[in-house]
């Protein structure tokens, strides 16, 4: 995957297959389809996170735009919410509909929700943002719109960590150029999220709550000449290596994570 500097918006720009509905309905192909989805039931993650801002009654909604196969889904639900997911990879919501048919989760595009102005009390989007090479501008616009006064956007995408922002001042990626650049080409952005802030600001939210986290993976992915013995480590799922992993990305979470989580309050 080559990665690129966009200097102009202070931005990176990852390089390699783009990021489509049928990319994703091979991402999330597998065999043991109704596993993956299970593992939801071991969420150490969004769940926990959203009890700290809103509480697990069946009347508090949820949503979580980008879905995929609907773990986080399944574990919202697990834990006392009323919890919608869409995604617009139909196949693997075909998948999801006919393993889990009490989950509701449908097909629908993130730029335009086909639920009414402020019906959620929480919006979960998960790595989904930094895919549209136009911006973000129509997902936060429809955040905003179906998001309650007073309720929560759980924001998590791809940053420029601290080990992010020392290799563009030394010059380690390549420059992005527009004019020599296809869209066709295009995976994602990795974000300033000051920049995120201030634009989701902008749309009536205020930041509440601020972590990066996957310390591995983004010093996996950004130091090169130790990424194939990294990737080993990373790939292979044993309980040593899952211990190094979980150690590793604690201690390089504050320096070298791949994501960051913004929590926002809707003000008005």
């Amino acid at each position: 995957m080559d990665k690129l500097y966009d200097a102009t918006n202070d931005r990176l720009v990852f390089v390699d297959e783009p990021a489509t509905k049928e990319y994703w309905d091979r991402h999330w192909k597998t065999k043991k389809f109704r596993e993956s989805v299970l593992v939801g039931g071991t969420d150490h993650f969004v769940s926990p996170i959203t009890k700290k801002f809103l509480p697990p009654y069946q009347s508090t909604k949820l949503l979580e735009g980008g879905c995929g196969r609907g773990n986080y889904v399944y574990s919202l639900a697990r834990s006392g919410y009323d919890v919608y997911g869409i995604d617009y990879a139909k196949e693997t919501v075909r998948l999801v509909n006919r393993h889990f048919p009490e989950l509701k989760i449908t097909a629908g595009d993130v730029r335009k929700i086909p639920f009414p102005d402020k019906y959620f009390d929480g919006y979960w989007s998960l790595g989904v943002i930094e895919h549209f090479f136009d911006g973000y501008d129509q997902i936060l616009a429809e955040m905003e719109r179906v998001i309650k006064p007073g309720g929560y956007l759980f924001l998590v995408f791809p940053y420029i960590s601290p080990l992010r922002r020392l290799k563009i001042i030394f010059n380690r990626y390549l420059l992005f150029q527009p004019s020599q650049f296809s869209s066709h080409r295009f995976y994602q952005f990795v974000f300033n999220d000051r920049l995120v802030v201030q634009q989701v600001a902008a749309s009536g939210f205020r930041l509440r709550y601020r972590r990066p986290y996957d310390g591995f993976k983004g010093f996996k992915d950004e130091v090169g000449f130790l990424k194939s013995f990294l990737q080993r480590i990373y790939d292979r799922q044993n309980a040593i290596n899952r211990l190094v992993g979980y150690t590793m990305s604690k201690l390089f979470a504050p320096f070298a994570s791949h994501v960051v989580l913004l929590v926002f309050e809707r003000t008005n």
